[in-house]
């Protein structure tokens, strides 16, 4: 059986189509990819000095997805433009997860993660996201 998951697919779904409890890293991830694309960076090339104008973009986004800022806090996205390094300890569960990944892969056993998997390491909390079209909904 072969499964197959594009990501073009997850995020071509508008927001507004997604369910209330989708995961707020989902939302501040794209603001920062979309600041990232729009000013020609590379990624992980934002700073504090970049902040109003991701803020800006935001608010913008939010708009257009007919989507509540809320679902989009200010103080989360600070908190991702403020700290752009890699934090060894998330390296190695997400390392870990990766293995764990590959294996259900090759061995074909178990459901892969579907679409996304976000890791909060001031919870130290793992979310897995299934954005499809089948999953939509509020």
């Amino acid at each position: 059986m072969t499964l197959s998951f594009l990501l073009q697919d997850a995020l071509s779904v508008p927001w507004s189509a997604l369910h209330r409890r989708m995961s707020k890293l989902y939302f501040a991830m794209r603001v920062i990819e979309k600041f990232e694309e729009t000013e020609g960076r590379s990624v992980g090339d934002v700073s504090d000095a970049d902040l109003s104008s991701v803020l800006k973009l935001k608010k913008e986004l939010c708009t257009a997805q007919s989507l509540n800022e809320s679902h989009v806090p200010d103080t989360l996205l600070e908190r991702l433009v403020a700290d752009t390094t890699e934090f060894p300890p998330v390296s190695a569960v997400i390392g870990g997860i990766l293995g764990q990944e590959v294996i259900k892969a090759i061995s074909g056993k178990g459901d892969p993660i579907k679409n996304f998997f976000y890791f909060d390491a001031s919870d130290g909390k793992g979310v897995i996201e299934d954005i499809s079209d089948s999953n939509t909904g509020k």
